[in-house]
């Protein structure tokens, strides 16, 4: 086994060491996610804090790691005696973004259940993890129905595995920590409310201190095991100091005044619901603990609301994480408690510092382009005439656009696709591991043997190969593909603020699908992939924002560009369809036969079956129908953006038209 990274010499991160900590401490925190850039330390504080945990009792044998002391009468491997048992390490388990709903919640031997009415019951990853830590690094990607299963444990402190009326259950409460990058795409609001707490970590910008991260570690890779060393006596204080504040914790008072600070903090930050009062309150209970105290003071309730509220009070994921500091500051002071600290200079002080401190911590702004004169098309080269970027209306909820057909994507929100989960549509003989069992056709393909096969009881006998997978039927998410015309004819203040406004509402439905996004402009003589594929839809609204408009129009480049993006990605995700939203108003100028190159673009993705939108921009008492042109070329539907709005008058958008003869990626 590698020896981990000491957890005390970590440089700076003051925040996340604390909040891991914290939940060390106490386990009803719930948890924490770590938000941050690529190379800040998340997942080696988080290795390295498995080897702070102290040392846990179980009941030898036992695949579910019962506490002797106070064993699980539900036990799949019980009943246990009351009784002496066996210490070991808490674990860490950490959960692959890849790994199946039977590797994390167990599996159930359906042949055997049905035909035997046996429960033969092979644990999973949260049986692996019960009193220990469960670490999900990128848990931004993980599919949502596997975070909804390993929330709901770590909120019941159980799991449930169910299959066709057979069911096992068993404890598992875990100290669960997420890691993920923002660039790579948000967790859903529901998703972020139900972890205890966040942290946003980020590089040190002070050579000293980068220094300093590089040495230790340059040391640490040179000798694991003696860099170790050095760092034990740090390790076991910090490790001793847990224990203490866990023997501490039941004996800490929430006095009624700390109660009022944190219920008027939550109410003045207008967090919903009731679960960031909850959050706080343990939070701030275990921060006295940790410094050694038995009252909540108001400085913990700050550290708590500092932890706990951040990642609540979003209310769309373009919006930043963060919390007024001063706003947070006057509500503290307005509603202070009466509790005061009987000794302000006594052990533990300022509970909100992790450890004592070993060492120092471990963009560009460009110019705008000058604005032109509003509304006014530039028919000269790229740049020329260039506009500063308009600021985007604001959005509105749009109607549905789905590919046609059946897809086999990624889980999601937007388009039929066969998945594990959803309804029931029909049944197959398994090709793999039996999974979702239909119980009806497995039943129809074994009755007719009953006889054959010596049946006298009331049991059904069944053999493997009348075993019936369910087939079902979800939804999946996509590639929705922005091809937005930026040139001098789109460049009017007012009519560019709405297509960014457009644009963003049809983001931020992307988001809520669980889409991947691109973004591809065009003006000038050139086109430009703004964005590649990505799932961090605020990266896209980020680049929409910052859009400048002018010059001509090369439509057939930005189709062209659209078309390449779509090849290379179909390369890397095969089962990812995709949908191209192109929003313009149908011009196309600058070069030899403009429109008939455009529509020779066009036609490439109708033979290739690629689902298509025309966001019609054009405005005026007179329409070209330029857009209605390119959209029958591309094979696929025209809408204005009056009919985007999913409250208008006009029929709603369901599928969008595209040929089934290619596959897009």
């Amino acid at each position: 086994m590698s020896t981990p990274y000491p957890f005390t010499a970590i440089v700076g991160q003051d925040d996340l060491r604390l909040a891991l900590l914290l939940n060390a401490v106490s386990a009803r925190v719930g948890g924490v996610l770590v938000r941050g850039e690529k190379g800040t330390a998340k997942s080696t504080a988080v290795r390295a804090l498995s080897a702070l945990m102290p040392e846990v009792d179980v009941v030898a044998g036992c695949r579910f790691s019962c506490d002797p002391a106070v064993p699980d009468p539900a036990c799949p491997d019980g009943p246990h005696e009351m009784g002496s048992g066996a210490s070991r390490p808490a674990r860490m388990v950490e959960l692959p973004v890849g790994a199946s709903e039977d590797r994390l919640v167990g599996a159930l031997d359906i042949e055997r259940a049905l035909a035997e009415g046996v429960k033969a019951f092979e644990p999973g990853l949260l049986a692996d993890a019960h009193r220990g830590i469960l670490y999900v690094d990128e848990v931004n990607l993980l599919h949502d129905h596997l975070v909804d299963l390993l929330l709901d444990a770590a909120a019941m402190g159980a799991s449930y595995v169910e299959r066709e009326g057979v069911s096992v259950r068993h404890a598992a409460r875990f100290l669960l920590v997420g890691t993920m990058n923002p660039e790579e795409g948000e967790l859903r609001p529901q998703l972020l409310d139900r972890f205890g707490l966040t942290v946003e970590v980020a590089a040190s910008r002070e050579a000293e201190q980068r220094v300093e991260v590089v040495r230790r570690r340059l040391a640490y890779d040179d000798d694991p095991a003696g860099f170790a060393a050095r760092w034990a006596d740090e390790e076991a204080a910090v490790r001793q100091r847990i224990i203490a504040a866990r023997q501490l914790l039941p004996s800490v008072r929430l006095g009624d005044g700390a109660l009022l600070q944190i219920a008027a903090t939550c109410a003045a930050f207008e967090v919903d619901g009731m679960r960031a009062d909850i959050v706080m309150a343990r939070t701030a209970t275990a921060l006295a603990a940790w410094a050694g105290r038995t009252d909540v003071l108001a400085e913990d309730v700050r550290q708590a609301a500092l932890l706990a509220l951040p990642h609540r009070r979003r209310r769309n994921p373009f919006d930043a994480p963060g919390l007024d500091e001063d706003k947070l500051d006057e509500t503290l002071e307005e509603f202070g408690g009466e509790d005061e600290d009987p000794d302000p200079d006594g052990p533990g002080g300022g509970g909100g510092h992790p450890v004592p401190d070993s060492g120092p911590q471990g963009g560009d702004t460009s110019a705008r382009p000058e604005a032109g004169k509003d509304g006014e098309p530039q028919a000269s080269g790229a740049g020329s005439g260039e506009q500063a970027p308009a600021r985007a209306a604001e959005p509105f909820r749009t109607k549905a656009l789905s590919v046609p057909g059946i897809g086999e994507g990624a889980a999601g929100r937007r388009s039929r696709a066969r998945t594990e989960h959803g309804r029931t549509t029909g049944s197959r003989r398994p090709q793999e591991k039996l999974s979702k069992l239909h119980l009806a056709a497995t039943v129809q393909a074994a009755a007719p043997h009953q006889r054959a096969r010596g049946r006298s009881g009331p049991g059904l006998v069944v053999r493997r190969g009348d075993l019936r997978q369910a087939v079902r039927e979800g939804h999946e998410s996509n590639l929705v593909l922005f091809v937005v015309d930026a040139s001098g004819s789109m460049a009017a203040r007012q009519r560019m603020s709405a297509v960014k406004g457009a644009v963003l509402s049809l983001l931020l439905d992307a988001y809520q699908r669980r889409d991947k996004v691109g973004l591809v402009t065009f003006r000038g003589a050139a086109a430009e992939v703004a964005l590649p594929p990505t799932s961090s839809v605020d990266a896209a609204a980020a680049r929409l924002e910052s859009l400048p408009t002018g010059g001509r129009t090369p439509l057939a480049a930005g189709l062209l560009r659209a078309h390449e993006v779509l090849r290379v990605e179909r390369l890397r995700d095969p089962a990812r369809r995709a949908l191209v939203v192109v929003v313009t108003d149908g011009r196309a100028t600058g070069g030899p036969e403009p429109v008939a190159l455009a529509g020779r673009a066009a036609r490439l993705f109708a033979a290739e079956g690629v689902a298509s939108v025309v966001v019609d921009c054009e405005s005026g008492p007179v329409r070209l129908g330029l857009a209605g042109q390119l959209a029958g070329e591309l094979g696929g539907t025209a809408v204005t953006l009056d009919e985007l709005r999913a409250d208008s008058i006009a029929g709603l958008v369901k599928d969008v038209r595209g040929s089934s003869r290619g596959r897009a990626a």
